[in-house]
């Protein structure tokens, strides 16, 4: 028989299973007691950092996640900015075509602009400083509206088109480029509109009508008799425009024709 020493407490579990087996009985020192106690703490603790180490990973995997994705989307930034670098670089080629068109780098050719002097009648060449030689047909506009070349950049487009109607020519020029008039007739309208800007209109007879828009300014007044080619506006953006810019068009009994079909660009 085991000699139990003095001043130990015990602690004594008795299992009684049902149906009359044999009992079982437990007899624990509270020292052995202690002792189990800090097993399962040293337990508990282990867990606790094993899921807290968990947690941890799992966080970091979803930074890694968001990471991802973020990286993902800078490829696609990436991706659409060389997209429009590409697309300026296609701009910036466009317009110095367009500069080289307009002689940006060159020496200005000499204009035909004509001012004509108060009451006096056309005659002469049509060159700076005298007035271009009006014939018969003069009241149909037939002479190109400014003294350059100019670029177009948008013809005439009907409803038919399937595109959005656009009554006129859209001619590319620098601005304060001289507008003139593409046949002789009245003033029968100038003035400033929302979307053509400073405008002028002129009535040619025989059911003609010319509109120049988008100028910068107009030097002629409602009611005044012009003459071909004499110069009514300078050119720039006004109204509804995003560059500088003539708008021409020509109307036969209100009807929107093709300018090109009466002028010719030189």
């Amino acid at each position: 028989m085991t000699e139990e020493k003095p001043n130990r407490r015990y602690l004594t579990i008795m299992l009684v299973p049902d149906r009359g087996q044999e009992s079982r009985t437990y007899r624990l020192s509270y020292r052995m007691l202690r002792a189990l106690g800090s097993v399962a703490a040293i337990v508990a603790l282990g867990l606790t950092l094993v899921a807290g180490s968990w947690w941890y990973l799992a966080a970091r995997a979803s930074r890694v996640s968001d990471l991802e994705d973020q990286v993902r989307s800078l490829e696609a930034d990436r991706a659409r900015v060389q997209a429009l670098a590409k697309e300026l670089e296609g701009i910036e080629h466009q317009y110095a075509r367009i500069r080289e068109m307009f002689g940006a780098h060159t020496a200005p050719a000499p204009s035909d602009a004509w001012l004509p002097p108060t009451g006096a009648p056309p005659t002469g060449s049509g060159r700076r400083g005298s007035a271009p030689r009006i014939t018969a047909d003069a009241s149909i506009p037939s002479s190109w509206p400014l003294t350059e070349r100019g670029f177009v950049t948008q013809g005439l487009l009907d409803a038919d088109s399937g595109q959005t109607e656009h009554p006129g020519l859209d001619i590319a020029v620098p601005t304060d480029s001289y507008i003139r008039a593409a046949g002789a007739g009245t003033v029968v309208d100038v003035g400033e509109d929302p979307v053509y800007g400073r405008f002028v209109v002129i009535d040619h007879g025989d059911g003609y009508t010319t509109l120049y828009g988008h100028a910068s300014l107009t030097v002629v007044e409602r009611g005044q008799q012009v003459w071909q080619n004499e110069v009514i506006a300078l050119s720039g953006s006004t109204g509804r425009s995003t560059a500088p810019h003539l708008h021409f068009e020509v109307l036969l009994n209100g009807e929107a024709v093709d300018p090109l079909t009466l002028v010719q660009q030189p």
